[in-house]
């Protein structure tokens, strides 16, 4: 991105501040902004963008890599739309990763923000943005493996019925695991065995079956499928000559084996199972505690669906960050 040429403002902001600490904020987003495909990605939201108007009239549209920046920046900081608004007139980090110097222009304000993401779901960009940088990230030598992962979350939403409608979002649902019940969504997905990186996500509401939602998780070339024992019986919905399939035995059954040596082997093949699953954890660790996306935002699946989906595109590249950054020999 081509950042205008800084005012007096902003040199005095880099020139005089001698004693400013880097930040972790200042950090991540130095790195990220290294790491992001940003010309890839800008490339399949332009066809879709506003366009300046022939006649010069009317207000022309913000640039779209910065909107994409600001968007960025409101899923890793877990940010409402004025809240983001409010961040960037506050943090001179925010400002400098966007490209924005407040002597010259002002923060695109919420409602800006609120129609570019609303235009990212419409189109539903949210999964091609996925495609894409998994396709960047496979560019640069981490590609898919012959074994995928498979898990789900659930991620609350608001419960209450004081809001416009006077109920709760009917598109989210109640589940009960272990002892707690949860009202919200799922966020399954599916993870490649080697790399840990996500190549598919869908979201349902939180009382869908695990394993029901297997098929759409696959990219069609594994030989391996790992699960835990929320995924018993899909070897008879993702059927494959030549798909083996490891699954979690329940706890129960594996208590239940009599002879001793052998439900010592049983429970030594479940440990060695459950030390591939664990790279499903990551990606869910990474928006949850990394990006702090612990509760639905809006209503219905539709937005929800989208937003995950970024996220998760995110992790990706944060979980990648490491490797492209040597590459680059940075």
């Amino acid at each position: 991105m081509t950042h205008p040429q800084m005012s007096l403002s902003m040199q005095q902001d880099a020139g005089f501040e001698k004693h400013r600490k880097t930040t972790r904020r200042d950090v991540f987003l130095a790195e990220m902004d290294r790491v992001v495909p940003w010309a890839s990605l800008v490339a399949v939201i332009e066809p879709h963008y506003p366009k300046p108007r022939e006649d010069g009239g009317g207000r022309p549209p913000v640039g779209l890599e910065r909107m994409l920046r600001i968007h960025f920046l409101q899923q890793w900081y877990a940010l409402s739309d004025p809240a983001t608004e409010e961040a960037l007139y506050d943090s001179q980090s925010m400002r400098r990763f966007v490209g924005i110097d407040l002597g010259h222009e002002r923060v695109p304000d919420e409602t800006t923000l609120c129609k570019f993401r609303h235009l990212l779901e419409r189109h539903g960009l949210a999964e091609q943005l996925l495609a894409v940088v998994n396709a960047y990230l496979r560019d640069k030598g981490m590609k898919l493996s012959t074994g995928t992962i498979v898990d789900a979350t659930i991620i609350t939403a608001a419960s209450s019925t004081k809001n416009r409608e006077r109920a709760r979002d009917p598109e989210m649902h109640q589940t009960k695991k272990g002892n707690q019940w949860h009202f919200g969504m799922k966020a399954h997905i599916g993870v490649d065995a080697k790399t840990g990186l996500v190549h598919r996500v869908v979201t349902t509401a939180a009382n869908e079956a695990d394993v029901t939602q297997v098929a759409r998780l696959l990219h069609g070339k594994e030989k391996q499928l790992f699960g835990d024992a929320g995924y018993t019986g899909a070897d008879k919905r993702a059927r494959k000559r030549g798909r083996r399939f490891y699954i979690a035995e329940k706890r129960s059954k594996v208590k239940a084996i009599m002879d001793e040596t052998l439900r010592e082997l049983t429970g030594k093949l479940e440990h060695l199972k459950a030390s591939i699953r664990a790279k499903v954890e990551h990606p869910f660790r990474v928006i949850k505690r990394q990006f702090g996306h612990n509760k639905a935002r809006y209503r219905g699946l539709a937005k929800n669906g989208a937003q995950v989906t970024t996220l998760f595109a995110l992790s990706n590249l944060w979980m990648a960050r490491r490797k492209l950054l040597a590459a680059a020999g940075q």
